[in-house]
């Protein structure tokens, strides 16, 4: 399982307090660079202080709006990708490793040579994996193409791709009369 990109942190937890668990996932590692978003109805400007200067990506206080909360956490979501050499740029899955800022994919190791559109693709289907992807989908969003356009160009680059891929073209599915997706959770059939 893939760790959580942000965690939403309040600061009146019943163990301890917000401030210990995010100095915590400071200190550690693994969660070094985690988005951290202080939600709390603590609304003080030295408690507001406090969470940025510990490391809190944002602060929003109690009552909040649902539209603002959301809008909040994308905006920690893409500064954070748009980092570079942070753990959201890497996707990983089984065998299959891609570098979203470096534009590299690896298959165990192994440099994998993709053309801008394949790479693309890839992408697409990492970044939504689990989720079938339509093939008229992908035809606007990789070729920003009209959805009229003939859906074998998807086929045929489908098919490619997994070539290229080697032994992690197997993660790719096909969902027959509709599109692909990508599975972490077993060999795909083609």
């Amino acid at each position: 399982m893939d760790p959580p990109s942000l965690v939403v942190l309040d600061l009146m937890l019943p163990e301890m307090s917000g401030f210990e668990v995010l100095a915590a996932l400071r200190a550690d590692e693994a969660t070094r660079n985690l988005g951290v978003l202080m939600l709390t109805a603590r609304r003080d400007e030295a408690d507001r202080v406090e969470g940025l200067t510990r490391g809190a990506d944002d602060y929003l206080t109690k009552p909040f709006s649902p539209q603002e909360l959301v809008l909040r956490v994308g905006a920690i979501l893409r500064r954070m990708s748009g980092a570079p050499g942070n753990p959201t740029d890497i996707i990983t899955i089984g065998p299959l490793r891609i570098d979203r800022a470096a534009h590299r994919v690896q298959v165990n190791g192994k440099e994998v040579d993709l053309t801008a559109t394949e790479f693309k693709l890839l992408l697409l289907l990492a970044e939504n994996r689990g989720r079938v992807q339509a093939r008229t989908h992908l035809l606007e969003t990789v070729w920003e193409a009209a959805p009229d356009i003939q859906t074998r160009t998807v086929d045929m680059h489908v098919q490619r791709l997994r070539t290229k891929l080697g032994v992690a073209g197997d993660l790719i599915d096909t969902v027959r009369g509709f599109g692909y997706r990508i599975d972490s959770d077993h060999a795909g059939s083609k």
